[in-house]
């Protein structure tokens, strides 16, 4: 058996653990690994006629090359953000297959956020056995209630935040940290819970701060330090012209400045109060996974070969109610996965809520 692994989308800590037990489960079975490189980029890169290309884009993948990998974040096979179905000369699903064929890869192990997952399972469709492993720190794939990377990034954010109170205490000012999440504002809602921040602005409730600033305010001069501490999730809306297209592009591309900083001015010039913004952006997924990332990318990578082995591909590896499990390839086509503000959130106050926690998941979704 002949597998190969790739990595796609935003790196995060726990994809190396992922990739080391895939290539080690995968060597006591007695199958050869290649790694491809930069994700579906990578193969596209690739002429099957080319020995250079294969070379320069894939790589076998032994018990050497993944020694200590797992101490190290992001990720040794590199990644990119890029689906052959959305190319400007068209849909190149076939050259991947082509590629695959060229290569003698039996079956294909993806790891991913929403983005490359979503070809893995058109890939899946096609006929290829392939077998997809949830990884973003947004935790935002519908189908699984954890995915790579999410703990990392809220424990890095947790400390930063806990870090920067002592700036945003001398100064006496109301601190905006500002935390990626376009989608969802699950990494926002709990990191801004475990630091105890003052307010938490989450992506999926737009703001009022006709409300909010006044919150603001009250804590700030109720705290004898007199300051105050906001966290707000990248893709909150403070304004109704705020537009979802350009928060999708780079940030260098978009042309208005970030939320954080937005909902800063709007502090500085109706509370009259200093400000100290931070946003978080890639030190949130920068650096070595905590443990828990390292023990799911271990479970995740090692149950991707076991369902290869077992002949059950066209599956995503998945984690339910504290379980293990795998769910159909094609079930985060299936929704959206946000915070469900009923349950966990407050939007009256900006804080989460905890109305009932006997029976709840560890993580409260």
């Amino acid at each position: 058996m002949h597998i190969g692994i790739l990595t796609g989308g935003g790196d995060v800590p726990g994809l190396n653990p992922c990739i080391r037990s895939v290539v080690l489960s995968a060597i006591d079975l007695g199958w050869r690994v290649t790694g491809f490189r930069r994700g579906w980029e990578g193969f596209l890169k690739i002429d099957p006629d080319d020995p250079a290309s294969i070379a320069a884009y894939s790589r076998p993948l032994d018990r050497e090359a993944v020694r200590g990998i797992d101490r190290m974040g992001g990720t040794i096979l590199h990644t990119s953000r890029l689906d052959p179905r959305t190319l400007a000369e068209g849909d190149r699903s076939d050259h991947v297959l082509r590629v695959l064929a060229a290569l003698g890869v039996d079956a294909l192990i993806t790891l991913g956020g929403d983005g490359t997952l979503r070809f893995s399972a058109h890939l899946s469709g096609l006929g290829f056995p392939v077998v997809s492993v949830p990884k973003t720190m947004d935790n935002d794939v519908f189908g699984t209630d954890y995915c790579i990377g999410f703990s990392t990034a809220v424990s890095r954010s947790v400390e930063a935040i806990n870090a920067l109170r002592t700036t945003i205490e001398s100064h006496e000012r109301i601190g905006v940290v500002e935390l990626f999440g376009r989608r969802s504002g699950e990494t926002a809602l709990l990191a801004g819970f475990l630091a105890q921040v003052d307010r938490t602005v989450i992506a999926e409730v737009p703001v009022d701060l006709d409300r909010l600033l006044p919150l603001l305010a009250r804590d700030k001069k109720s705290r004898p330090a007199n300051y105050a501490v906001c966290v707000i999730s990248e893709g909150a809306h403070i304004d109704a012209a705020d537009d979802p297209a350009d928060l999708a592009k780079p940030a260098t591309q978009r042309h208005e400045p970030g939320v954080g900083h937005r909902l800063a001015f709007a502090i500085e010039a109706r509370l009259r109060q200093g400000t100290v913004v931070q946003s978080l952006a890639y030190l949130m997924r920068a650096g070595e996974p905590d443990a828990m990332d390292r023990m799911v990318g271990f479970a995740f990578g090692g149950l991707a070969v076991q369902l290869i082995q077992s002949g059950r591909t066209g599956r995503m590896v998945a984690l339910s109610a504290g379980k293990y499990s795998h769910v159909p390839i094609e079930t985060l086509l299936g929704g959206t996965k946000k915070v469900d503000v009923p349950a966990l959130y407050d939007p009256a106050s900006y804080r989460a809520k905890l109305m009932r926690i006997e029976d709840m998941p560890m993580f409260l979704y």
